[in-house]
Order: structure tokens, then sequence, then C-alpha cells
């Protein structure tokens, strides 16, 4: 077997490039290799980085020029009661909770104490109530036209042929399914905003080909060329309003009304108090701010679960999309997160890689439902009551000003 070192001087004299390396050892030494190149150009000390758990190959499809692995500490919120349409609960709608630990990782110091907190709140009161009442993964092309009359061409045939362009793109797929497909246009550019339902995968990569083979029709029969197979228009790893108003992935709205008592007892604070400081933090500042998001910090679950379970981690940009709404009622609290576009899955890209899987495993969602999207469904459910507790228990803090306190006390 040849010799890491051996290769990493061949690398450093410029007779192989590094993304070479795997085609002369197996993935592990290729990693060794890599890491004695960058140690010899950089001077830095990579032993930590190459202390990983599982074997280099398991990584092929989600990494290049592997060298290592970054390890984040992982935690674990729960139990947290929830009754949702796919997170345990009953199927005839029924008040019925079941309990989960949600794994999050994280750098943030205080996060999942927080969280935790405001976890343990939501199921003394009896758990949050957790639906997904919209999916759709999308992709946008864009194409190009003379002017309006040929738009105006392409948005008629579009809308006589769904079932011609639902037949295209479901050949490339065994699981995903078109839904939707919804014409904008812009001066000679039409826009067209494909929608699927991708099951327990979050199902980018699924609608990207789905889309390209759609597309080959559209340009076949129309006068349209294809510009870009991603126009923007979907809107994937950016902020859009468009994500937040009809939604991207799962949209996922999470509640649960907790006495007034256990808000003063457990939160040391009151049903007021919150409600205030909601309004004029996360609906009038965020408004002022021009912001998407009308929440404290729902981002931070969002990120902490996509990286425990292996999700796609840029798409928490649109993990953000979420309005949180405190309504004080007296003798209890009602509050409530709603997540426009959460973009989850269960089955694909990292959700296969030994940590992350073994994440997914304490949920109880790794690998695809039954009925299909079911797992996925339920990673999300759990994901926005997780969302919700974070809110209370931030809110709280605000509220009754010991936000700062707690992070001196953690020392964080």
């Amino acid at each position: 077997m040849t010799d890491p070192q051996d290769l990493a001087d061949r690398v450093l004299d410029g007779e192989l490039r590094l993304h070479e390396l795997g085609d002369h050892v197996d993935a592990d030494a290729a990693a060794t290799a890599r890491r004695l190149v960058i140690e010899a150009e950089t001077g830095a000390d990579l032993e930590t980085v190459g202390e990983y758990a599982f074997p280099a190959e398991q990584a092929e499809p989600n990494i290049e020029n592997m060298l290592g692995a970054a390890q984040l500490p992982m935690g674990v919120v729960g139990p947290l009661a929830i009754d949702g349409g796919a997170a345990g609960g009953s199927a005839d709608g029924a008040a019925s909770s079941s309990e989960h630990y949600l794994p999050l990782a994280t750098t943030e110091g205080a996060l999942i104490a927080s969280v935790n907190r405001g976890a343990s709140v939501i199921t003394q009161s009896g758990g949050a109530i957790a639906r997904v009442v919209e999916n759709g993964m999308t992709r946008a092309p864009v194409f190009r036209v003379a002017g309006i009359a040929e738009a105006e061409q392409v948005v008629k045939w579009v809308g006589e042929h769904e079932v011609d362009l639902r037949e295209a793109a479901e050949s490339t797929t065994s699981h995903g399914e078109l839904t939707a497909v919804d014409p904008y246009v812009v001066g000679d550019s039409v826009f067209l905003r494909f929608v699927y339902d991708t099951k327990d995968a979050m199902g980018m990569n699924m609608a990207t080909i789905a889309t390209r083979e759609a597309a080959s029709l559209v340009e076949k029969e129309t006068p349209a060329d294809l510009v870009a197979l991603s126009g923007n228009l979907c809107s994937d790893k950016k902020p859009a309003a468009i994500n937040a108003v009809e939604g991207r992935g799962r949209t996922v709205v999470a509640d649960v009304t907790i006495p007034a008592e256990v808000v003063e007892e457990r939160l040391g604070t009151t049903p007021a108090a919150i409600e205030e400081a909601n309004t004029r933090k996360n609906l009038i500042g965020s408004a002022k701010a021009g912001a998407l998001g009308f929440n404290a910090h729902a981002a931070n679950v969002v990120a902490a679960a996509f990286l425990a379970t292996g999700q796609d981690a840029a798409q928490v940009v649109e993990g953000s999309n979420a309005i949180t709404t405190i309504e004080d009622r007296g003798d209890e609290l009602y509050a409530s997160v709603s997540l426009a576009s959460l973009e989850v899955g269960t089955v694909g890209g990292g959700t296969k890689l030994p940590t992350q899987s073994e994440a997914l495993d304490v949920l109880g969602f790794g690998g695809g439902g039954d009925p299909a999207g079911s797992n996925a469904d339920a990673l999300a459910e759990v994901i926005g009551a997780g969302a919700l507790a974070g809110e209370l228990s931030l809110l709280a803090a605000l509220a009754s000003r010991h936000l700062s306190s707690a992070h001196e006390e953690l020392g964080r």
C-alpha cells in the first residue's frame, strides 16, 4: 500500500493534486495524505481533525477533498411532549402527546439549557401541538422569450399541459411527485416554479433532476429557451419573501397553552409581560428592521437540529422564516411559532452519516417512513416544537430581565 507521506510529497512536488489522491489509495489514507499536505503548507496541527469515528468512505457522497471531520458538541433537549400529526399523538386528532428527545449540535453556550427550560414548561403544561400544514420542495428555472407575446404563449401552454410536465418530471424519480407549476413573467423572462412532494427526502437534488426533464419539454414545445435551471425564484439558501409567504419544504406550526401560574412559577414572569416583549421585539422591532422572520431566535434551534441530524445547514436561511405569536388569555398564555420553509429529510444527504444517523435514531425517525413522508413530517414537527420551546424561554428571560444573568451564571 502506498504510504500517505509519499503521496503527500508528490502533491507538494506538484505531481498530484489533492482531489486525485483517492485514485491511488482508500478514502482514509487519502484523507491522511491531505492532512499531511495541509500541515506542511500551513504549519497547522490537524491531529484532532483526523480523529473521526467513521470510515471516510462513508462520507464520500457528502464531501470532496476530505481531510478529517469537524466535531461539534451535541446536547439533547427533552423530554418534550408533542401531539403531532406525524410525531406521535392520535390519528383522530384527539389530544394525545408523546415525548421526544431532540438532539442539538451547537457551540453556543446556554442554548441547550434555555431550550430545555422551555421544553420542560411545555411538557408540564400538557405538551405542544404541532402540524405540518404545507409540503413542497421547489425549483424554478428561468427561460428567455422574445417578449410578452411569447411569454403569454408559454404560460398558456404550461397551464394546458401540466399532465405532460408531471409525466416528464416524475419519469426521473420513483418517489417524488410534481404537485404544481406556477408561472411568473418579468419582461422577456419566464420563471416556472415547480413544486414537488419529495416524501422523506429533503428533495433538492430530486427536484432539480426532475425539473431538468420538464424544462426540456417546455423548450421543445414552446418558444422558450432555458437560461438557468435555477432562476432564484425557488428560492434556495437565500432570504426570500416568496418562501415566507408560499413556503418551501415543510411549513410547520407548533403551539401551546400554559397556565398563568406555571408561567409565573417556572418562567419567573407573567403572560402579559411575555406578550408585550413579543409584540415590541418580534413584531414591531422586526417590522422596523424589514426582517422576513418575526421571531426571537428560531434559527438557533433549526441550525442546531440541522447539524445534529444531517440536514443541509445552509438552508437554515429559509428555516429562520418564522413568526412567533403570544397572547395573554388571562388565566393562561397562548404561544405559537409558524415556520414557513423548514427543509428537512430523513433519507439521503447527510442523514446517512453515522453520528447524524444516530441522532435521527434518538428521535425514532431515521430512514423512510410508513406512509412515505411521515418521518420527515415528524422531524419537522419536533423541530417546530423545539423552536417554540426556545422562543418561550428567551422571551421569558427578556421579560424578566434574566437574559444576561443566565449567561453569566453558565459562564458563557
